[in-house]
């Protein structure tokens, strides 16, 4: 239904009436529009599973081009810009938001951590700044509606998440 009517559009009252039930219904298993955006986005599981390439850059550039896809052909994109949205505005759709990602591991702390074990991270390397940019990148791709593979502005991004920006 986020699909067909977006955000706006987009309401308990509307989910109960395509349910075929009540509004207290709807209201007993979810707490509300952000706590049913998180479950639509939730049962959508991301598989980050063939991203080994050998090097944080050629795995950044296959997470990100698999995440692209799963956003633009899922909807946990429509489901996760609804969320982001909401939390814009209502501080509870922000706390939930907020608990929601800290449970749960966000898919590319696992690039991070086989880099490091592959010995390719700085001493210095702040994991929650790394997730951070890549987070930041996706999620202006997805509230812009970018969610295309371009290739080269893939490989871009994540040759600069990778290496940084300085010279050395």
């Amino acid at each position: 239904m986020l699909a067909e009517v977006g955000y706006a559009g987009f309401t308990i009252e509307q989910v109960a009436r395509r349910a075929g039930a009540g509004k207290p219904t709807i209201y007993r298993w979810w707490n509300g529009k952000p706590a049913l955006l998180i479950e639509i986005y939730a049962r959508q599981p991301l598989d980050l599973s063939d991203t080994d390439t050998g090097s944080l850059e050629g795995d950044l550039v296959a997470a990100l081009a698999r995440l692209l896809t799963f956003w633009r052909e899922t909807p946990a994109g429509e489901a996760f810009t609804a969320l982001l949205v909401e939390a814009q505005h209502d501080p509870a759709a922000l706390e939930m938001l907020r608990a929601f990602l800290a449970e749960r591991s966000f898919p590319f702390a696992d690039l991070f951590d086989r880099a490091a074990r592959r010995g390719e991270l700085a001493a210095d390397f702040d994991l929650a700044a790394g997730l951070d940019l890549v987070s930041g990148y996706v999620w202006a791709r997805l509230l812009t509606r970018r969610l295309d593979n371009d290739a080269p502005s893939l490989s871009s991004a994540a040759r600069q998440m990778a290496r940084g920006c300085l010279r050395r």
